[in-house]
């Protein structure tokens, strides 16, 4: 009986012993880089344990201004100190003297130090090349001068640029074929997720050293410095941004209290974006959600009497520009009396100089009545129902898009619409379904200004190696499908030159300013209330100098009521921002 009892026993020993010893060989050997459902890196854990570590880079890629400036991220010379000073006997007087420091401040932060850390994180003292190369003349261990990596409190175009986050569950999703640690960034929004596979860190540069159970120095007090070693990575994004334009747009937006909308500034030369604007911001409290994530320059919007600048190229083409007729600009779209914008008796060129609905609403119905895709064809031939930020192949991945959250306009919503005359005269004012991006509305006025000639837009110019060599190029491209041609928009350009120059016009605000303008206005009911007033969008689409067209400029403001929230004293400084910023580099 006792046998048989010690025999089971043995029996259970041994299987539990063999359990334990797969379990060992799990955790030892087997998912060592993905243990349990959480896939936590054992190795990574097991090397903390033992390790305190300063990550001067994360690896990530970095993104840069058109004139090679970061705009997420600086560099800052700072000082970097080791908690294991505290144990030895090291000299605190002349590191005070080179840094201006006293020795009982630094003392008492290495004192509280768990971690190596730049002293006076999260603004970190920042020191002068000479400072950095005094200090690490020290050969002080755990006493270092170095460059280091930190996120900018405020990210110009926060919205184009995007966010990144960390997310386990979408690196395996996003990247089955590749190593990567679950704590990998991704691109959340914006460039940082379209361009979010080049952007991928080869690893992390760091100051390392080794810690016994107590934290002190397990190996003596030497620091490694670890780095991926690649000459080719992190790669560089270089954008088209202009960082000082870009500064100057968003403090003009919010000093002008620019809730819900922004701005797009094109240089019309390459059609890249200098600058681009949006509101409500991010909000830094909880970034990923709420209205701040948006860019409003990237979805389609009510656009009002910009719209007209279609229907009149469409008119051009169709011979109904007659100078000689007139329209009755006393009486609204659907014939009855105007009260508040009472014109009387306008031609063609007036017309779309004081933005009378009545003569482009009767205009939309006679293209309307030879062919209800008319307004669509014109539409697309400035760009306005399709995307325009660059695409195309880019090495594997077919069809690449910069701006992946770009939406396309549109025109109407069905084919019963598209032959319904008085919503064909409500769509040549630029309502009912009528929807553009303001983005796609800036590219459509340096089609105009470039003579016809229609090309995406580039918000990257290429991808650089860490070296500086390119790793892949964005080329100048032209937008597929027809365009307007060049003698439509010589007459379009006198059009939108006549809304400035026009005693009456509605951009005649911006007449004397340094850089000629020419433009349309917009005002577009959006069908939404607050107190039972309708709210508006308002815009002003141009570009200047006239003569000799170098910016494509559009502001708008979302959902204001129509007494206020003009953008006209927004449009017209970033006009003489730019005109200074262009006389300064002139005279340098």
């Amino acid at each position: 009986m006792w046998k048989r009892r010690a025999l089971g026993w043995l029996i259970v020993c041994i299987t539990g012993l063999a359990l334990l010893l797969v379990r060992l060989m799990e955790i030892q050997l087997i998912e060592t880089e993905a243990f349990s459902k959480h896939n936590v890196n054992l190795l990574e854990e097991s090397v903390k344990q033992r390790t305190q570590e300063l990550v001067i880079d994360n690896g990530r890629g970095n993104f840069l201004d058109r004139n090679g400036d970061m705009l997420t991220h600086k560099k800052v010379s700072v000082l970097v100190l080791f908690p294991f000073l505290k144990k030895i006997d090291w000299d605190a007087k002349k590191v005070s003297e080179i840094t201006g420091i006293t020795e009982n401040v630094l003392k008492m932060a290495v004192a509280g130090a768990k971690k190596p850390f730049a002293y006076g994180e999260p603004q970190p003292l920042e020191l002068t090349s000479s400072q950095m190369e005094r200090i690490n003349q020290l050969n002080i261990p755990g006493v270092f001068a170095i460059e280091k990596k930190f996120e900018r409190s405020h990210i110009p175009a926060e919205q184009l640029i995007g966010l990144t986050g960390e997310n386990p569950e979408e690196v395996k999703k996003r990247y089955p074929n590749k190593e990567l640690s679950e704590k990998t960034l991704l691109g959340v929004s914006g460039l940082e997720e379209s361009f979010d596979e080049f952007l991928l860190p080869e690893g992390k540069s760091k100051l390392v050293y080794h810690v016994d159970g107590s934290g002190g120095p397990l190996f003596g007090i030497n620091v490694k410095y670890v780095d991926p070693a690649n000459p080719f990575y992190p790669v560089n994004v270089r954008t088209t941004l202009d960082k000082g334009i870009q500064q100057k747009a968003e403090d003009l937006v919010d000093k002008y209290q620019i809730k819900k909308g922004g701005l797009v500034l094109l240089n019309i030369e390459d059609n890249t974006v200098l600058a681009m604007v949006s509101r409500p911001a991010i909000n830094k409290k909880d970034p990923y959600s709420g209205a701040g994530i948006t860019n409003k320059m990237l979805k389609q919007q009510i656009m009002g009497s910009v719209f007209k600048t279609v229907v009149a190229a469409a008119a051009i083409d169709n011979d109904l520009d007659n100078p000689l007729r007139q329209f009755n600009c006393s009486k609204k779209i659907n014939g009855k009396p105007e009260l508040k914008y009472n014109y009387g008796m306008l031609n063609f060129t007036n017309s779309f100089a004081r933005s009378c609905n009545r003569t482009f609403g009767e205009l939309a119905k006679e293209l309307q009545k030879k062919d209800p895709h008319l307004l669509e064809e014109y539409a697309d031939k400035l760009s306005l129902t399709t995307t325009v930020g660059w695409q195309g192949d880019v090495y594997h991945t077919s069809d690449f898009k910069q701006l992946t959250e770009e939406e396309s306009g549109r025109v109407f919503v069905s084919d019963e619409e598209r032959k319904d005359a008085n919503i064909a005269a409500m769509s040549g004012i630029g309502q009912h379904e009528v929807r553009a991006t303001p983005l796609a509305v800036a590219n459509m006025m340096a089609t105009i200004a470039r003579g016809g000639e229609k090309e995406m837009v580039r918000t990257v110019s290429k991808i650089e190696y860490k070296n500086g060599t390119t790793l892949v190029d964005f080329p100048v491209r032209s937008l597929e499908g027809d365009s307007i041609s060049p003698y439509t928009s010589m007459k379009l350009q006198k059009l939108l030159r006549e809304v400035v120059t026009n005693p009456n016009g509605t951009g005649r605000w911006f007449k004397d300013l340094p850089y000629e303008v020419a433009g349309k206005s917009g005002t577009a009911e959006t069908g939404k209330y607050l107190a039972g007033k309708q709210l508006h969008n308002k815009w002003f689409a141009g570009y200047f100098p006239y003569k000799n067209p170098k910016y494509a400029l559009v502001a708008v403001n979302l959902d204001v009521l129509d007494s206020g929230g003009g953008v006209n004293l927004l449009f017209a400084d970033m006009v003489k921002m730019l005109y200074e910023t262009d006389y300064e580099k002139s005279s340098k």
